[in-house]
């Protein structure tokens, strides 16, 4: 697996990135083809606390987790370990969804384009992304993935746009465009 480390607020010790690195690594059992995977981790300082960013953009999901702690170490520790049960929550789902996919449709994503800016307005983060179809299940696990509370996606079977969101029950819900 390939590692892409950067500190913002931090400098980054080669201590730091073997550590990194070797607890990373600990997730290539559930993966297939680690060497053209390009794992993201970004180390913020904030005060005294550190803050991690685990993002792995894969084929079909994309894996990301955020922690926040006073000591770096046990912060990279709890981090990969989130990130380990959100593989181990979601194998069925993904399992099942490779069982069902249809081989002449890619679900590809293509994270590259992400356009991120500030704006002087309320509006502080702004993300384009390539909506590729997919069905209510893969968006909910998508959602899940990505640790959000709502996700956009292009429906397959109506080929509109619709949003999934968690309500405060634990159920989901979903929005669709007439």
């Amino acid at each position: 697996m390939n590692l892409k480390i950067r500190g913002e607020k931090l400098e980054i010790t080669n201590a730091m990135k073997e550590y990194a690195s070797n607890k990373i690594n600990k997730l290539s059992k559930y993966l297939e083809q680690q060497e053209q995977i390009q794992s993201n981790i970004l180390f913020k300082k904030q005060g005294v606390k550190q803050k991690v960013e685990i993002t792995i953009p894969l084929k079909k999901y994309t894996l990301r987790v955020e922690e926040t702690g006073e000591d770096f170490y046990a912060t990279i520790d709890t981090a990969i370990d989130k990130l380990e049960r959100q593989i181990i929550k979601n194998k069925t789902r993904i399992n099942s969804k490779k069982q069902k996919e249809k081989s002449d449709f890619n679900l590809d994503y293509d994270f590259s384009n992400f356009n991120i800016e500030e704006d002087k307005n309320k509006i502080i983060k702004r993300k384009q992304v390539e909506l590729k179809p997919m069905d209510e299940e893969e968006a909910i696990l998508q959602m899940e993935l990505l640790g959000h509370d709502f996700y956009l996606f292009k429906d397959i079977d109506t080929n509109k746009f619709a949003v999934i969101y968690k309500r405060k029950s634990k159920d989901y819900g979903l929005i669709e465009e007439e």
